[in-house]
Protein backbone atom coordinates (compact mmCIF):
# COMPACT_ATOMS: atom_id res chain seq x y z
CA UNK A 1 0.00 0.00 0.00
CA UNK A 2 2.62 1.95 0.92
CA UNK A 3 4.53 1.91 -2.80
CA UNK A 4 1.38 2.56 -4.67
CA UNK A 5 1.01 5.83 -2.25
CA UNK A 6 4.21 6.62 -3.75
CA UNK A 7 3.55 6.13 -7.01
CA UNK A 8 0.38 8.25 -6.98
CA UNK A 9 2.35 11.12 -5.39
CA UNK A 10 4.98 10.84 -8.38
CA UNK A 11 2.44 10.92 -10.71
CA UNK A 12 0.73 13.70 -9.46
CA UNK A 13 4.14 16.06 -8.79
CA UNK A 14 5.01 14.99 -12.26
CA UNK A 15 1.26 15.98 -14.32
CA UNK A 16 0.98 19.08 -11.59
CA UNK A 17 4.49 20.46 -12.98
CA UNK A 18 3.52 19.69 -16.42
CA UNK A 19 0.36 21.32 -16.08
CA UNK A 20 2.40 24.76 -14.69
CA UNK A 21 4.42 24.46 -17.81
CA UNK A 22 1.76 24.29 -20.35
CA UNK A 23 -0.06 27.10 -18.86
CA UNK A 24 3.28 29.52 -18.39
CA UNK A 25 3.52 28.73 -21.49
CA UNK A 26 0.24 29.04 -23.11
CA UNK A 27 -0.11 32.87 -21.11
CA UNK A 28 2.84 33.80 -21.94
CA UNK A 29 3.16 32.79 -25.89
CA UNK A 30 1.50 36.08 -27.62
CA UNK A 31 3.40 38.42 -25.74
CA UNK A 32 6.36 40.70 -27.45
CA UNK A 33 9.45 41.19 -25.79
CA UNK A 34 9.00 44.84 -24.76
CA UNK A 35 11.96 47.31 -26.69
CA UNK A 36 14.60 48.52 -24.14
CA UNK A 37 13.53 52.05 -22.23
CA UNK A 38 16.29 55.11 -21.87
CA UNK A 39 15.51 57.83 -18.74
CA UNK A 40 16.96 61.12 -18.56
CA UNK A 41 16.56 62.87 -15.19
CA UNK A 42 17.47 66.41 -13.95
CA UNK A 43 17.19 68.39 -10.93
CA UNK A 44 13.87 66.38 -9.53
CA UNK A 45 12.27 65.62 -12.92
CA UNK A 46 12.56 61.87 -14.46
CA UNK A 47 11.38 61.14 -17.89
CA UNK A 48 11.38 57.52 -19.29
CA UNK A 49 10.76 56.56 -23.25
CA UNK A 50 10.52 53.69 -25.39
CA UNK A 51 12.18 54.01 -28.53
CA UNK A 52 11.11 56.01 -31.63
CA UNK A 53 12.19 53.52 -34.20
CA UNK A 54 12.89 49.64 -33.30
CA UNK A 55 14.09 47.46 -36.76
CA UNK A 56 15.17 43.67 -36.73
CA UNK A 57 19.13 44.06 -37.20
CA UNK A 58 19.06 40.72 -39.65
CA UNK A 59 16.32 42.59 -42.13
CA UNK A 60 16.32 46.47 -41.23
CA UNK A 61 13.04 46.98 -43.51
CA UNK A 62 11.18 45.38 -40.50
CA UNK A 63 11.08 48.50 -38.48
CA UNK A 64 8.29 49.44 -35.17
CA UNK A 65 8.43 53.07 -35.65
CA UNK A 66 6.20 54.25 -32.93
CA UNK A 67 7.97 57.80 -33.33
CA UNK A 68 7.78 57.88 -29.37
CA UNK A 69 9.65 60.96 -27.89
CA UNK A 70 10.43 61.38 -24.23
CA UNK A 71 10.66 65.22 -22.71
CA UNK A 72 12.54 66.31 -20.05
CA UNK A 73 11.86 69.91 -18.77
CA UNK A 74 15.73 71.11 -17.80
CA UNK A 75 17.59 74.93 -16.76
CA UNK A 76 21.26 76.22 -17.28
CA UNK A 77 22.63 74.94 -13.70
CA UNK A 78 21.68 71.67 -13.44
CA UNK A 79 23.11 68.81 -16.08
CA UNK A 80 20.78 65.56 -18.13
CA UNK A 81 21.81 62.49 -16.22
CA UNK A 82 21.07 59.77 -19.18
CA UNK A 83 20.92 55.90 -18.13
CA UNK A 84 20.49 53.24 -21.13
CA UNK A 85 19.33 50.00 -20.17
CA UNK A 86 21.51 47.21 -20.41
CA UNK A 87 20.30 45.53 -23.65
CA UNK A 88 21.47 49.33 -25.01
CA UNK A 89 24.50 48.86 -23.19
CA UNK A 90 25.71 45.32 -24.31
CA UNK A 91 26.17 47.01 -27.95
CA UNK A 92 28.34 49.41 -29.88
CA UNK A 93 25.57 52.65 -29.24
CA UNK A 94 25.81 56.49 -30.13
CA UNK A 95 24.85 59.35 -28.06
CA UNK A 96 23.82 62.39 -30.18
CA UNK A 97 23.20 65.80 -28.52
CA UNK A 98 21.30 68.41 -30.34
CA UNK A 99 21.89 72.39 -30.40
CA UNK A 100 19.50 75.22 -31.63
CA UNK A 101 21.60 75.28 -34.51
CA UNK A 102 21.60 71.57 -36.30
CA UNK A 103 24.98 71.82 -37.88
CA UNK A 104 26.56 72.30 -34.09
CA UNK A 105 24.79 68.71 -32.91
CA UNK A 106 27.73 66.27 -31.74
CA UNK A 107 27.77 62.83 -30.92
CA UNK A 108 29.78 59.94 -29.17
CA UNK A 109 30.19 56.03 -29.41
CA UNK A 110 30.25 54.18 -26.52
CA UNK A 111 32.03 50.75 -27.52
CA UNK A 112 29.98 47.40 -25.62
CA UNK A 113 29.43 47.19 -22.42
CA UNK A 114 31.64 50.38 -21.53
CA UNK A 115 29.13 52.34 -19.95
CA UNK A 116 25.32 52.71 -19.22
CA UNK A 117 25.00 56.12 -18.34
CA UNK A 118 26.14 59.35 -19.30
CA UNK A 119 26.31 63.04 -17.76
CA UNK A 120 25.07 65.95 -20.37
CA UNK A 121 25.30 69.68 -19.55
CA UNK A 122 22.68 71.40 -20.43
CA UNK A 123 24.39 74.84 -21.92
CA UNK A 124 28.00 74.11 -24.67
CA UNK A 125 29.53 77.36 -24.44
CA UNK A 126 30.12 77.33 -28.04
CA UNK A 127 26.98 75.34 -29.16
CA UNK A 128 24.70 76.99 -26.65
CA UNK A 129 21.42 75.03 -24.49
CA UNK A 130 20.64 71.58 -25.43
CA UNK A 131 17.44 70.68 -27.11
CA UNK A 132 17.62 67.24 -27.50
CA UNK A 133 19.17 64.01 -27.24
CA UNK A 134 19.29 60.90 -29.26
CA UNK A 135 20.30 57.36 -28.73
CA UNK A 136 21.08 54.91 -31.16
CA UNK A 137 22.07 51.50 -31.46
CA UNK A 138 24.27 50.95 -34.58
CA UNK A 139 24.83 48.02 -36.77
CA UNK A 140 27.11 47.87 -39.55
CA UNK A 141 26.14 47.69 -43.81
CA UNK A 142 27.65 46.33 -46.49
CA UNK A 143 27.01 48.77 -49.32
CA UNK A 144 26.93 45.68 -52.38
CA UNK A 145 27.68 48.07 -55.46
CA UNK A 146 30.90 49.82 -53.85
CA UNK A 147 31.96 47.30 -50.93
CA UNK A 148 32.05 50.18 -48.88
CA UNK A 149 31.15 49.66 -45.14
CA UNK A 150 29.19 52.44 -42.77
CA UNK A 151 26.32 52.26 -39.56
CA UNK A 152 23.12 52.77 -40.07
CA UNK A 153 21.06 53.31 -36.55
CA UNK A 154 18.26 49.83 -36.31
CA UNK A 155 17.04 51.63 -33.21
CA UNK A 156 16.62 55.22 -31.84
CA UNK A 157 15.75 56.62 -28.92
CA UNK A 158 14.71 60.76 -28.89
CA UNK A 159 14.07 62.93 -25.60
CA UNK A 160 13.65 66.76 -26.22
CA UNK A 161 14.29 69.12 -23.65
CA UNK A 162 11.66 72.06 -22.22
CA UNK A 163 13.71 74.95 -21.12
CA UNK A 164 12.72 76.16 -17.50
CA UNK A 165 11.18 79.71 -17.60
CA UNK A 166 12.24 81.18 -14.38
CA UNK A 167 9.77 82.62 -12.50
CA UNK A 168 7.89 86.52 -12.78
CA UNK A 169 7.78 87.75 -9.56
Amino acid sequence: MKRSTAVLVAVLTVVTAALAGFGTWWFTRAQEPTPPQISVYSNGQLASTGPYMYCNVLNLDQCLLTETRGTLTVDGRHPVQLSVDETIGRAPWQLLRLYDNPADSTGNIYPPNSTLAVTVPTMDAQRGPLRGLVVQLLTLVVDTSTGEQFAVPHAEWAVGTRWNQPSQD
